[in-house]
């Protein structure tokens, strides 16, 4: 089984340059979706053979996340079940019947850090979610997760370092997430590979550069790890200040 995650930056400007040509290229079960930008009723998408599911914020042209699928999920959850992370429209669930996929927009800290604080308590808050469903289940959790794990993970390191996305906070609150048992799938494969992102600012020709951070993930329950075909990074594929990453479960 193939998985797509993709944070498209706005999906009506993402189809203007072609995502629906990628969509169908990439030939995915899972197409997860985050920063959609938009709200119902306003782009008319749809795949023959795949059923769509979205969570949209409350404030337009902001966050949001959706996941196509070729395989009908049991169930369907928007959001956390708390009201103070649940109106930005960051995640969906699909019980599958031996998995839970989690797709997530995880909320950035802000220039200045100003949203840190609350970065913090969704870190705390997000773990406890996805821990209450491994117990029943192991998981998939895909998505921008608005962080750099380590100094591999950026072109900058040492001028970035306590930057949003780079600050230490942020960065503990990861590991202790992989800590609890879970597998960051790109790592597993590929330990010690550099100068692989999946973001780079529109600024200063930093894709042209090459300067850019791995801020996009595909994390596991571990004990899936003996399902893990391949896992990819599609850094060919524009549309996004993002491209979209990618992981193969047998």
């Amino acid at each position: 089984m193939k998985f797509i995650s993709w944070n498209v930056n706005g999906l009506r400007a993402c189809c203007e340059k072609g995502f629906r040509e990628t969509f169908r290229k990439l030939d995915a079960d899972f197409f997860c979706l985050q920063e959609t930008k938009m709200q119902a009723g306003q782009l008319d998408l749809s795949f023959e053979g795949y059923s769509s599911f979205w969570n949209y914020a409350e404030k337009k042209g902001y966050s949001g996340t959706a996941i196509f699928t070729r395989h009908t999920p049991i169930s369907v959850q928007y959001g956390l079940g708390i009201d103070a992370h649940d109106r930005e429209g960051r995640v969906i669930t699909l019980e599958m019947p031996d998995f839970y996929l989690i797709t997530v927009y995880t909320p950035n800290s802000q220039d200045g850090l100003k949203r840190l604080d609350y970065r913090m308590q969704w870190e705390n808050d997000f773990r406890n979610y996805l821990l209450e469903l491994d117990k029943k289940k192991p998981l998939l959790v895909c998505g921008d997760l608005n962080v750099a794990h380590k100094e591999i993970d950026l072109k900058n390191p040492k001028t970035n370092r306590m930057n949003a996305g780079f600050t230490d906070q942020e960065r503990e609150k990861f590991q202790t997430l992989l800590d609890a048992g879970f597998t960051d799938t790109f790592r597993f494969f590929y330990p010690e590979q550099e100068n692989i992102y999946s973001w780079w600012s529109y600024r200063f020709k930093a894709r042209e550069k090459n300067a850019g951070w791995r801020i996009d993930y595909f994390l596991i329950s571990s004990r899936l790890t003996d399902r893990l075909v391949s896992a990819d990074i599609h850094t060919d594929i524009y549309g996004s200040d993002h491209c979209p990453v990618e992981v193969v479960l047998k």
